[in-house]
């Protein structure tokens, strides 16, 4: 069956398509990059295989909880413990669980090095998610080197590209000018997850850079959501396990309720500060929320004691009046 373009979509499309002669003229995708992007987590077995079955699992999970979009793998999400079978598998997954969903799709595309991101990149093409994301490449030497990488990605796709500005090459600063720099040369790529220090100060320089820059995002937990809304950034990307409290807090915020907003973010960082003191607190909160069967990790045992379990459950009773999910 034939879909139906508006006559926006196909211009979307067509000065994509400009940018890459190859590339074929699509639809741009509809919904806002904005809000609470949840890092998904990655389920495993009690063998440690992927649990794919849960994956679905939680992308149904996020859908009730109200957040605006699902980002997966990434660095929560333990990318570098995965195999490139089991990444491409997991997009399958993904891509048929998130149909007819509320949350944006997004696809982390990361590689090494710009062959191996391209690869992933070309997988997720084809599956349509609502947009891609790619931490920088590990093998680079320069920022000449990420700028190779994020340039070839951008020309792969019509669809928005959120550039992450950590985890990649040690040593190699994406500097703000550089990432202005490609979101002016193509109008897909001006969508951050600003991670870098000083956080604050480079989020607030890209935003004067509007609207080539299109979408300003944090991650570290959300840990400073509420001043970044007071500034107008674009949205946060935390982990899975309090998504529907994510949600509810930027809502509140959104619709004026800011006493509210403050009151429930506090009750959340009671538990963002336990999962730093107990590692494992993540995992656990999964599995107790029945999203998870197990809380196993590929990159390191987790091994709670009867007191840690305590105290997890302490301060996660503060948000059970508000859990959606």
């Amino acid at each position: 069956m034939r879909e139906a373009y508006t006559r926006r979509q196909l211009l979307s499309g067509l000065g994509v398509a400009a940018l890459s002669p190859c590339f074929a003229a699509e639809s741009a995708p509809e919904k806002p990059m904005r809000g609470i992007f949840i890092i998904m987590a990655t389920p495993y077995t009690a063998s440690k295989a992927v649990d794919y079955e849960d994956l679905a699992r939680e992308v149904d999970f996020l859908d009730r909880c109200g957040v605006q979009g699902m980002v997966w793998p990434q660095l929560a999400s333990e990318y570098t413990q995965l195999t490139k079978e089991e990444r491409l598998r997991g997009m399958d997954v993904l891509a048929k669980a998130a149909k007819g969903k509320k949350p944006a799709l997004v696809l982390g595309v990361q590689g090494a090095n710009k062959a191996a991101a391209l690869a992933y990149a070309e997988k997720a093409q084809s599956l349509a998610p609502d947009a891609l994301i790619a931490i920088p490449p590990t093998e680079a030497k320069s920022l000449d080197d990420f700028r190779d990488y994020y340039r070839a990605l951008a020309r792969s796709t019509n669809r928005p590209l959120f550039i992450q500005t950590t985890g990649g090459a040690k040593g190699v600063l994406p500097e703000v000018e550089f990432l202005v720099d490609l979101a002016n040369e193509f109008p897909n790529c001006g969508y951050i997850k600003e991670e870098h220090e000083p956080v604050i100060e480079r989020m607030k320089t890209l935003s004067q850079h509007r609207p080539a820059v299109k979408a300003v995002f944090s991650g570290a937990a959300g840990k400073g959501m509420l001043y970044e809304m007071r500034l107008g950034f674009d949205g946060t990307m935390p982990g899975a396990p309090y998504s529907d409290i994510y949600a509810q807090i930027w809502g509140l915020y959104q619709s004026g309720k800011h006493d509210q907003a403050r009151e429930l973010f506090g009750r959340l960082m009671l538990i963002i500060n336990t999962d730093q003191q107990i590692p494992g607190t993540r995992p656990y909160i999964m599995k107790k929320r029945g999203v998870f069967k197990t809380t196993v990790s590929r990159q390191k045992p987790i091994e709670l004691s009867r007191e840690a379990i305590a105290e997890i459950d302490f301060n996660f009773d503060a948000l059970k009046p508000y859990l959606r999910a």
